[in-house]
């Protein structure tokens, strides 16, 4: 049963207290009564209920003055005020000062089981909240995401911090680095858990399709509409959705979305009637957003009504601390999906994923180790399981070479161009990616290093 809680009874009438407590422990609750304010406080603290149901009036302490410690020692019991007459202006106040309710002398069960039901739901939610952000303050863990890195865990302190409230967010970072999972992160951490989460990547719908995808339509709307269809937004109500790639959508449609966003209601296509909306709206995307709106791709007041608050999610070159905490879960995973008795991954093969230049971010990585454990016919992987990018050449310390003092500037460039290219097995497109250059800059300078290894005409007459 879920209200397996704990609850503490304070009040001075005997006879009452006992009968409460025999009628909590029948309905599944652990129970323990207090005579008086100073024995409910000393059981506050020993005790540590989930709920304290606490007479307004008692000896030594009121309820009043229980309010006031539960705030004060900042512990998490839930109260609930009991008034008897005459007392509803210091029930009132209790309610302002914490109480999550009150109820009126004499008790009617039924209602008080109503209200332990609902406050005990209450708590279930905010537990599983606290269990899915256990590990922020050690390895940054929170729900699928992962962080020893010091970009990742803010990431994980500012996810933490919006998903409890109702605000939009724009999720940015490029392709691979786990917006969807931040979006769904957001989702599990809010008030909104329990309802839907619903993802729509909007460059991959045509735009012929995009309004009925998003808001439904209505039997007859257009040809081939056989029967009413919910959009995503009916599909996420009471819950949340994730928009994907909004700049692909039309300008047009992008004015409609704003309505829906800012009235809370939606028209089906081909409709006539309003349906209400409780839906909290994500956006993520791979481009400039601010960009995009100076291009005209994105509506500025689209933007400006999303972008409440901006989670950038860094690229896996900016998080490589979390690199061998990845390919841990990642092996794991794999290995129990294939069910292959593969135990690790060997030192020369972590060493070329550590230097690869992953610009495909995690997304990448995941796909790698994926290869590499259905590859593996060892109990650890090798490079003979990595993808044929990954085959460095055997050096002890494969990203290290020396350089003489006194050696030119271009010489420098040209022997670090030619020892990365070595290094990431030829592909100049990973090499310039590597160097932190555009790979036109790249096939420059390789033009002008090939042009002056050639001897001029009149060298060549001497």
């Amino acid at each position: 049963m879920t209200n397996q809680k704990k609850v503490l009874v304070a009040e001075d009438d005997v006879t009452a207290h006992e009968g409460w407590s025999a009628m909590l422990a029948s309905w599944g609750y652990q129970v323990k009564t207090a005579e008086d304010g100073e024995e409910a406080l000393s059981c506050l603290r020993s005790f540590e209920p989930h709920i304290l149901l606490a007479d307004l009036k008692m000896p030594n302490r009121d309820g009043l003055s229980l309010l006031n410690d539960i705030r004060e020692l900042q512990l998490k019991t839930v109260p609930i005020i009991i008034s008897g007459v005459g007392e509803i202006s210091d029930a009132v106040k209790a309610i302002k000062m914490g109480a999550s309710d009150y109820l009126r002398k004499p008790i009617n069960p039924p209602h008080l089981q109503q209200l332990l039901t609902a406050v005990t739901e209450k708590i279930d939610v905010r537990e599983e909240n606290l269990r899915l952000r256990h590990g922020l303050g050690g390895i940054g863990e929170l729900g699928p995401l992962f962080s020893h890195s010091s970009a990742m865990r803010r990431v994980l302190t500012n996810i933490e911090r919006v998903a409890e409230s109702s605000a939009s967010v724009i999720i940015a970072g490029e392709s691979g680095t786990g917006k969807e999972l931040a979006a769904r992160t957001i989702h599990q951490l809010s008030p909104r858990q329990n309802g839907p989460f619903v993802g729509v990547n909007c460059a991959a719908i045509p735009p012929t399709l995009m309004e009925s995808e998003l808001f439904g339509h209505e039997r007859a709307a257009f040809t081939g509409a056989d029967r009413r269809r919910q959009g995503c937004f009916e599909l996420a109500n009471g819950g949340t959705l994730l928009l994907d790639e909004l700049t692909e959508m039309k300008p047009e449609l992008q004015a409609k979305l704003l309505r829906v966003i800012e009235e809370r209601k939606l028209r089906r296509v081909g409709g006539t009637s309003e349906v209400d909306l409780d839906v909290r709206v994500l956006a993520a995307s791979n481009r400039n957003l601010e960009r995009a709106v100076r291009d005209g791709n994105l509506r500025e007041d689209l933007y400006y009504r999303l972008n409440v608050f901006t989670i950038e999610m860094p690229p896996l070159r900016e998080r490589l601390e979390d690199l061998s905490l990845l390919i841990e879960s990642f092996v794991q995973h794999f290995t129990a999906l294939n069910h292959k008795p593969i135990t690790g991954i060997d030192e020369d093969c972590l060493t070329a994923l550590r230097y690869h230049p992953w610009p495909g971010n995690v997304r990448q990585l995941r796909n790698v180790i994926e290869r590499a454990v259905i590859l593996c016919r060892s109990g650890s992987i090798s490079m003979a399981d990595l993808p044929p990018e990954f085959k460095i050449t055997a050096q002890k310390e494969p990203g290290l070479f020396q350089m003489r003092l006194g050696t030119s500037l271009d010489d420098i460039e040209r022997e670090v161009i030619s020892r990365t290219i070595e290094f990431v097995g030829g592909n100049k497109t990973h090499a310039a990616q590597v160097l932190g250059i555009s790979a036109k800059t790249l096939y420059n300078r390789l033009e002008r290093y090939a042009a002056d290894a050639k001897p001029s005409l009149t060298s060549a007459n001497v």
